[in-house]
């Protein structure tokens, strides 16, 4: 593994350049997203200010959220454990990087579940290749023993192993892409949802013809019963609670054969964060499908007054 690179006397993080490399792809994605909803267009600065403040403050949560779970290392070393080059927490960068998205959302009065639908593709990806800098640095992120032909030692590794272990970073770069694809198609349906809708008045009777040009064979093959429960289930922030779904499933099985320690209920406090993303993507999914949810994020004017 190669922990750091060297330049004559610069020496750069491996880990730090993948996380660059991370909000680079994560931002040309973000930016295709918003364009082809028509959030921002490509020429904007939006996308770049929608990547690099969730991504910064992502990486100062993400280590808060590392040196408090461990206090009395903290306060044995405070300043060694705060500016270390490595030990980030995938959940707290999730959290500080959320909250610094919706105040982005708000400042700039973009609907909040919207916004959330067309960061979700880039924040998948952009997440798995982040996860190449934890192989590249060997940072302990690695998994149990295993003689699985594809496995694994980081002798060189800022955390160091001889024994041949799961490459879980590879798995969860794996799981990211495939997570972003479904998701980026995912919101396609979700765009084509505005035009067919209008197309197809109520989308309910038998019989009913489609007015515009739609070319996704999905709305097509599907029964008039079928494509009213697809419009309701592509309502803003269904990609956004099927972002929190997928994502937090995968980190959850991928914990199983880290080596990350159990503290409540067998679990690491990865999979413990991993099943309330996974509990929050369920409920705004119920919420979104049976329309209690505006895309602002607010509960719908019928529901305010019960």
């Amino acid at each position: 593994m190669i922990p750091f690179l060297h330049f004559g006397p610069v020496e750069v993080p491996t880990f730090g350049l993948m996380v660059a490399c991370a909000m680079l792809i994560a931002f040309y994605v973000l930016r295709a997203d918003m364009a082809r909803r028509n959030l921002a267009p490509k020429d904007s600065t939006t996308a770049e200010m929608f990547v690099a403040v969730p991504s910064l403050v992502g990486i100062v949560g993400a280590k808060l959220y590392h040196v408090l779970e461990t206090p009395r290392e903290l306060f044995a070393d405070p300043a060694g454990q705060l500016f270390s080059r490595y030990g980030l927490a995938w959940f707290g960068g999730l959290i500080a990087g959320l909250a610094a998205f919706v105040w982005l959302a708000k400042w700039k009065k973009i609907p909040l579940l919207e916004m959330f639908d067309a960061g979700s593709a880039a924040a998948a990806l952009g997440y798995g290749i982040g996860r190449i800098g934890c192989l590249l640095s060997g940072d302990g992120d690695y998994g149990v023993p295993t003689s699985l032909p594809w496995s694994m030692s980081f002798p060189n590794g800022l955390v160091p192993t001889t024994e041949r272990v799961h490459p879980t970073p590879i798995y969860e770069l794996i799981a990211a892409c495939a997570i972003a694809w479904a998701l980026w198609r995912l919101g396609h349906l979700q765009i084509l949802r505005g035009p067919f809708e209008r197309g197809v008045p109520g989308a309910k009777a038998a019989g009913y013809a489609i007015r515009v040009p739609i070319s996704d064979r999905v709305f097509h093959r599907a029964s008039p019963d079928g494509v009213t429960t697809l419009l309701r289930w592509l309502r803003p922030g269904s990609v956004f609670a099927a972002y929190l779904l997928l994502t937090g499933s995968a980190r959850f099985l991928v914990e199983f054969i880290r080596i990350n320690p159990r503290t409540f209920f067998g679990m690491s406090n990865a999979q413990g964060a991993s099943l309330l993303s996974m509990i929050a993507g369920a409920i705004l999914w119920r919420a979104i499908g049976t329309g209690k949810i505006a895309a602002d994020g607010a509960p719908l004017a019928e529901e305010r007054t019960r």
